[in-house]
């Protein structure tokens, strides 16, 4: 957990912040297979099986909260930490589980977690977003998760998790997962809901990899975001690009190089921010999640991290996507770069 706040008053246990914005949230989980291509990772697959969280506004705030992991999925994570292997099945979240769907058509996002992490990390974004009027779309990616549980009640495991696995790899994978999802999502029951001039890639560590590959090989994407991730841009991304990470690996002249090379291949609108007082996994769930099951976190408050986190996607998001200003407040953790 976190290798690579506030809470709701249904639970004693760990629990995510509250969306921000004004509608309430519904929640779905479609089972999908490409049958054009083998799974990369498990040669005994002949098709590539996903799983894809949705997130989207709700006529009403109706039934009862979505899960957060299986059990399977949460002793994975929590295997060889001091907690008991359920925690975070205990976890409250705040979409409504099969709610049903406000009318309207949705600009999207397309979500991507880091390596090994399950896409549950990524749903106290994407419930802010869905609270903001967006359609969400997180993908695992089956084999790179530590533990994906299929409604059949199997649960995989990461086959890709080997060491030095070629990250470059990873990321090409994901762009195919990626926009097999989009052509079902738009192609399937969920495209009279979806605004398809209005598409955004979001990604957290290697998932931020992939939204820019994804960006330079599918021109629906309009925009993307890298969540603290090392990344290659080796021609012109001429669409908006963000950058927002840790300051030890991610302000110019920190460990990770990639950034200041990506930059001058970043070709259209571009913002590189930094958090002070982040780690790797303080832009996602893991920022509250850890100190709250009693495990180390950063050193920044993790109810704060997720709201600056927030606060700068959804600025982000509308300005490019909706076309509309949303002022972001000034925020001394964060530090813009123009190298």
């Amino acid at each position: 957990m976190g290798r690579a706040g506030s809470g709701g008053a249904e639970s004693a246990g760990p629990a995510l912040p509250e969306p921000t914005g004004s509608k309430p949230v519904g929640t779905t989980t479609l089972h999908l297979t490409d049958k054009s291509r083998p799974d990369p990772w498990n040669p005994e697959a002949l098709h590539r099986e996903l799983l894809v969280s949705l997130w989207y506004p709700a006529k009403k705030a109706a039934g009862r909260r979505a899960p957060y992991m299986t059990a399977q999925e949460s002793a994975a994570v929590l295997k060889g930490f001091p907690v008991a292997p359920e925690t975070l099945t205990k976890v409250t979240t705040h979409a409504r589980l099969k709610a049903p769907a406000a009318a309207g058509r949705r600009p999207l996002v397309i979500m991507s977690p880091g390596f090994s992490f399950p896409r549950a990390t990524l749903t106290s974004l994407a419930e802010d977003f869905a609270s903001r009027g967006y359609l969400v779309a997180a993908v695992e990616h089956t084999y790179e998760s530590v533990a994906t549980t299929f409604p059949d009640g199997r649960t995989t495991t990461c086959l890709a998790c080997v060491d030095g696995q070629d990250h470059a790899k990873v990321a090409a994978s994901r762009v195919k997962d990626v926009r097999f999802v989009l052509d079902e999502l738009i192609g399937g029951g969920w495209g009279r809901r979806i605004d398809r001039s209005r598409i955004a890639m979001v990604g957290h560590s290697v998932g931020g990899y992939a939204a820019a590959q994804a960006m330079l090989a599918d021109g629906r994407i309009r925009a993307g975001v890298n969540l603290d991730g090392t990344f290659r841009v080796n021609e012109p991304l001429k669409r908006p690009f963000m950058l927002i990470g840790a300051p030890k690996s991610h302000a110019p002249g920190g460990t990770d190089e990639s950034w200041k090379q990506a930059w001058r291949n970043l070709a259209g609108w571009k913002r590189w921010i930094t958090v002070d007082g982040t780690d790797h996994s303080a832009f996602v769930d893991y920022a509250v999640l850890r100190p709250q099951v009693g495990l180390p976190g950063q050193a920044l408050d993790g109810g704060r991290a997720l709201e600056i986190t927030r606060a700068h996607l959804a600025g982000f998001l509308d300005r490019h996507l909706l076309g509309r200003r949303t002022p972001v407040k000034d925020y001394p953790e964060v530090t813009v770069h123009s190298p």
